[in-house]
This record gives structure tokens, sequence and C-alpha cells, in this order.
């Protein structure tokens, strides 16, 4: 299959190298200098230092090159630019072309999920097509080759089944999954508990706080996901616990590292400007909140970590309010 990839940030450009060691890959790189740099030197020194890239791994600052002659379209690019992105690629894109995501984000403003915004730029297009590449899948560990695993959830099984082809190797194993709604849930909501992981850590809290927190973070992002479509046992697999386990341990995580800046004392700003990367958490925070009280869905967590982001709160008063909340059963 010929693949296209939009965004070569971390992430994106490790799934590009994936998919370009066994098929013709294109990758698009916002800034022309990035693109060069790809194909002259096999190397995406901002985002992956240190890591060579496939030789057959093209990559562009064209988007209508990139997707020309596409068989499959691989979308990681950041919420907040998504849409405007999507509806410049909608007159490049046919309607039966398979269209995976890789953004772990809501759309702000509208709530949407990624699949979603898809769906509504392109009215026509195939949405058993439509699915979402995920799980417990940190960048620099992936593209080193250390063993992982992430799921393609698509509707369309044959499909999927097909782009488990193009990204698995000895080193990334893919399963496949139709469970599209809570794959994609999954991973946005996620970020938002990696970043009241990264509050706990940076306050100096153990292992008993982590624990506890990722398992009523698992609660809380199931109770919300089979609430708006998912199945349960999506929660408990790599797109649900896998990745949640992933990005509240480790120090790769930028979500977790914003956690870590807020009980420092910093601005959420300022971190994100210090990072150079984005922190998709930060920014869903509030549309899932809000996809939350549409439901009549309670979320502690996410409610503290938006307490912090948005309303000044100290990460230490997250704490107490979430640990003096009223007793109650499991």
């Amino acid at each position: 299959m010929r693949i296209a990839v939009i965004g070569a940030g971390s992430w994106g450009t490790t799934v590009a190298a994936l998919a370009a060691r066994a098929n013709p890959t294109t990758l698009w790189a916002r800034r022309p200098e990035l693109a060069t740099m790809i194909n002259t030197e096999a190397v995406n020194a901002d985002y992956l230092p240190g890591h060579r890239l496939p030789y057959g791994l093209r990559a562009t600052s064209d988007l209508a090159e990139c997707v020309a002659g596409a068989d499959a379209l691989v979308m990681g690019v950041p919420s907040h630019g998504y849409r405007a992105v999507m509806e410049k690629l909608a007159g490049s894109v046919p309607a039966s072309m398979p269209i995976l995501s890789l953004t772990k984000g809501i759309e702000q403003g509208t709530s949407l999920r990624m699949t979603e915004v898809i769906s509504e730029v392109l009215p026509d297009h195939d949405e058993s097509k439509i699915g979402v590449l995920t799980g417990p899948n940190l960048a620099k560990e992936v593209i080193a080759g250390q063993p992982a695993a992430a799921v393609v959830a698509m509707a369309d099984g044959d499909t999927a089944a097909a782009l488990q082809s193009v990204f698995m190797d000895p080193t990334f194993r893919v399963y496949t999954n139709t469970d599209v709604i809570g794959c994609e849930l999954a991973g946005a909501l996620k970020n938002v508990m990696a970043i009241a992981a990264g509050m706990a850590k940076g306050l100096g809290f153990g292992q008993n706080t982590l624990a506890a927190l990722i398992t009523r973070a698992l609660a809380e992002i199931t109770r919300l996901g089979v609430t708006l479509g998912g199945r349960p046992e999506t929660f408990a697999g790599l797109a649900g616990m896998g990745d949640l386990i992933a990005t509240c341990q480790s120090d790769q995580s930028r979500n977790n590292r914003v956690g870590m800046g807020l009980a420092a004392g910093k601005k959420t700003d300022d971190i994100i400007e210090e990072m150079k990367m984005v922190a998709e958490g930060v920014k869903s925070v509030g549309p899932i909140l809000d996809l939350a009280g549409g439901q009549s869905v309670e979320m502690p967590i996410a409610h503290q970590v938006d307490q912090v982001i948005n309303h000044g709160a100290h990460p230490r008063e997250a704490v107490l309010s979430l640990m003096t909340r009223d007793a109650k059963s499991e």
C-alpha cells in the first residue's frame, strides 16, 4: 500500500517510519526545512534526535503532493489544527480511501472526536473506513525498536486487517478492533489523567498514590466512554488501560511533564513553550468535561485537572479535594 502520513511530529514520523519499511510512504511536514532534513539526512532532529529513518521514507511540505496516488491516509496533526488541514485535503481524498487518525484529542468548541471531524469535513466519505491507530506507544521507544503493541480500530474489518499488515513487524505488534468510539475516547481521555499523574509525581507522592490514581482514572474513563458508545472491554485493553499506564508512568509523556511542571509552580503556557510540543490533555480537558456534563457523568479527576489548568487552583488543592470527597462504594 502507498501510505501518506500528515504531520511530522514525533509520533507521525515514527508511524511513517513503521510504514516505510515495506510500503512506499510519504510524510508531510509543515515546514519545508524539516522535509528537506528528512529527505537529505534521514533524520528528524527536531522531534526524534539520534534516530535514523528508513531511506525509503520521503517527505514533502506540499499537501497535495503527499496524498497524490496514496492508498491510505494517516492523520497525525494536533487537534487544534486538525480541521483546517482536513479541509485543505478534502478535494484530494477519495471517498473510499482508508483514513487513520493518530491524534488523541477532542476538538475545542465542538467536543468532537477526530474521526467525527473527518466525517464532518468529508460528509460523503465511507465512515466504515475511518478509524484510529492507538495504544501505549511512546514514540522514542517505538522508533528505537523496543517491543510495543497497538490497535487499529475501524468498522471495516478487511481494511483494518490490511492496515494492520502495514504497521506490524516483530517489534511492533498490531491488533484490530471495531470499537472506534471506545478506542478513540480512551486515547483522548487518558491524556487528562496523565496530567494528574504528573502533578502527583511532581508533588513527591509515591507508588501507592500513582496506583490509586491510575485505577480511579480508568474507572472514570470507562464510565464516560461507555456512556458515549464505547464497549467496556475496550477500556481494559491496549487503547484504554495500556495507554493509560504508559502515559501516567513515563516522563516521556508530554501530558505527564505538564503535570510535573504545574506541581513545580510553573504556568501552563510556559511549560508548553519549554517542551516545544503539543500536550493534547491541556486543550481537551474542557471539551471532555463538556461531554461529561452533557451526559451527567461524574469525572472528579478531570474536574480537578481543569481547576488547576484553567482556574488557578494549586495541585495540592486538587489532591485535597479528591481525597475529601464523600465516602462511597467502589
